[in-house]
């Protein structure tokens, strides 16, 4: 099969723990043709359909760095590949939003696309929880800095977040005391121009943001715990936090079973959903990660169950 996966730069990979690489890996030892291109390669004119302006056909080298090379460079039309896998990582900004409009006309074209685009518009990372209330910790999303200090006056310990962010990034927490509250509500929410989710802290951070993957609603038997590390209170990689993998637990499950299925449903091949304790915090959807550390230190191969489920959803009719 013909799969063109749409990425930040390919030379921005770091390898050794890139999802998107081990995606592309075990497509290609498979047989499958690997292309690639970035969003801003994406381009429709009337009376024509959508291309990939400078979609290159890779190879993998074996190395470090360079860690492929580039067999082709040309126009891709996406309707006449087998699969598009979109693998951008957010912020979910304009342009994020404009590229999913381009791949659904590419899939009006007969394109198949995964995650599909108008189900990656609708469940926005942070805000897609809200659906599932009876997993959710207390929480509250608003862009009223009243709200917001009546919500810590009543929970005492929280967590602010902006809607578009990921790693970790921009994320705050506020004890009792309030110590700097007003700072970080300006910073967040720009006088009330943006949105914010505000959640009560979860002491259970402490043993970790469990990044429990579901794929073709199937669940992986494994979750990577991301543990806080040095007085940090993210446990997110990219802020420093320490990867543990484990089995799930019941509670795990019976989150992901409960979610995964119905948002495969909808067109979303893999999500990755965020559990501290017992509650769900996240529903990633656009670029979800953590295959190869699951791999590494379990042995579970998270790339193969992936591209399993791809093949098996292009066996299937399009929808």
């Amino acid at each position: 099969m013909k799969l063109l996966f749409v990425a930040d730069p390919l030379e921005s990979f770091k390898i050794h723990k890139d999802t998107t690489f081990v995606m592309m890996r075990e497509a290609l030892r498979r047989g499958h043709q690997i292309w690639a291109c970035e969003p801003q390669d994406l381009v429709w004119r009337s009376g024509g359909r959508v291309v990939a302006r400078q979609a290159r056909a890779i190879a993998l080298t074996g190395q470090t760095a360079p860690w492929f090379e580039v067999l082709a460079t040309q126009e891709l039309v996406l309707a006449e590949t087998d699969a598009i896998v979109m693998r951008k990582d957010p912020p979910f900004d304009s342009e994020f939003f404009y590229a999913t409009h381009l791949l659904g006309q590419a899939e009006r074209e007969g394109a198949r696309v995964f995650n599909k685009p108008a189900a990656l518009r609708d469940h926005p990372e942070k805000l897609a929880l809200m659906e599932f209330p009876q997993f959710c910790p207390t929480t509250l999303v608003t862009r009223s800095e009243a709200a917001i200090r009546a919500f810590h006056a009543e929970q005492g310990d929280i967590i602010l977040k902006p809607l578009d962010g990921m790693g970790g990034m921009g994320i705050f927490r506020v004890g009792a005391d309030g110590l700097n509250l007003g700072a970080i509500i300006e910073t967040l929410n720009k006088d009330g121009a943006e949105t914010v989710m505000v959640q009560r802290y979860l002491p259970a951070i402490k043993d970790g943001d469990k990044r429990v993957l579901v794929i073709g609603g199937k669940v992986v038997p494994f979750c990577l715990a991301r543990i806080p590390q040095g007085g940090e209170v993210r446990g997110n990689l990219a802020a420093g936090g320490k990867g543990v993998a484990q089995p799930i637990s019941a509670r795990d499950r019976e989150i992901a079973e409960a979610v995964g299925p119905l948002l495969a449903a909808r067109g979303l091949l893999l999500v990755g959903l965020d559990v501290i304790g017992e509650h769900l915090t996240e529903v990633n959807v656009t670029s979800p990660t953590c295959f190869q550390e699951i791999f590494d230190q379990t042995g579970f191969d998270v790339a193969a169950m992936f591209i399993d489920a791809l093949e098996s959803a292009l066996s299937a009719p399009a929808a």
